[in-house]
């Protein structure tokens, strides 16, 4: 009945199994060898060579990526929704000691090449002004619209060709993948991007994301901001476990195949009021102050999106069992 947020899902079977069978003795902070597995285990999924942090939390993942593309005197091009700006309370100016975050507008709070020239534009050369370093965009969005890999393309040609470097926040990188259907590197190195947050948390895990470099040379600074932000975990093997056991047999896939398709059934049924597209797990749906009354009263948990809105994210552990009865209820409405 929860629909609230994927984040109070529980950790899906495979990754607590992974958590009990770490539970030996073993080398400290990322030296065990579930640690010193990342990088090859991450380098075989995105075909190419990459360097990994776990840390354990999205937000230090975005603002460690962040803070190896920008620097202190710079700015990161972002949409005004997106969750560095809005739902970080500042993480990302602590992180970078000081960058700034400069706001794109787009709908669905996607960004588009067009949004980020106009911030690009607005921006005079010279001392006086920030000058972007960086743009970060979020897959899926926080409007629950994924990029495809020819948008993402489009962006990174940009970022290319304005010496700036591209971050995605993949919160839910494996929900967008799967709308998608295509590969981990189309959706990202050869779009052009640099950094990865690569989220498991929302999608089945305990306590443990991946930072994805595909430009090795920024993971070196970076173990080090780790170590300086407090992040640097002693029993680090334990949010390493987790990364490897839903890249086992394609875990992370599969989980976010099922909220996806949980997202869908309700979509069909939810058709004249969806605000967007739904193109990962969550839905926007138009209902009125009594509508969302009358959905609580049946026991239905879920989050007001503004006026006249709500929203509602599927998680993996939710199928179709779990998924009609919302579904009857808002068709009933």
């Amino acid at each position: 009945m929860r629909f609230f947020s994927d984040n109070a899902a529980p950790a899906c079977p495979e990754v607590v199994a992974a958590i009990a069978e770490a539970n030996v003795q073993d080398t400290a902070y990322d030296g065990d060898r579930w640690s010193q597995m990342l990088d090859q285990r991450f380098s075989d999924l995105f075909e190419t060579h990459v360097r990994v942090l776990w840390v354990p939390t999205g937000t230090s993942a975005n603002c460690l990526a962040l803070a190896a593309l920008c620097p202190p005197y710079g700015g990161v091009i972002c949409h005004r929704d997106a969750h560095i700006q809005m739902d970080e309370g500042g993480a990302p100016e602590f992180y970078t000691h000081g960058a700034k975050l400069m706001l794109a507008e787009g709908d669905g709070a996607k960004l588009s090449p067009d949004a980020i020239e106009a911030v690009l534009h607005a921006v005079k050369p010279g001392v006086h002004w920030v000058q972007p370093h960086a743009i970060s965009i979020t897959n899926a969005t926080e409007h629950g619209l994924s990029y495809a890999p020819d948008e993402v393309a489009a962006i990174g040609r940009l970022a290319r060709d304005r010496g700036l470097g591209l971050h995605m926040d993949g919160a839910r990188f494996a929900n967008a993948l799967v709308h998608h259907d295509c590969s981990p590197a189309k959706m990202t190195w050869r779009a052009g991007v640099d950094a990865l947050s690569f989220g498991f948390i929302k999608n089945g895990g305990m306590g443990a994301e991946a930072l994805v470099f595909f430009r090795p040379d920024l993971a070196e600074a970076s173990l080090c901001r780790r170590k300086r932000a407090g992040h640097l975990q002693s029993k680090g093997r334990f949010l390493a476990a987790q990364l490897l056991a839903m890249l086992d047999d394609d875990v992370w896939l599969r989980n976010a195949r099922a909220a996806n398709a949980g997202a869908a059934m309700l979509a069909a049924r939810a058709a004249e009021r969806l605000v967007q597209p739904v193109e990962s797990n969550q839905l926007f749906v138009r209902l009125t102050v009594p509508e969302a009354a009358a959905l609580r009263e049946q026991g239905f948990d879920f989050y007001d999106w503004g006026e006249g809105q709500a929203r509602f994210v599927v998680s993996w552990d939710q199928g179709e069992d779990a998924v009609r009865p919302l579904a009857d209820a808002i068709a009933a409405l």
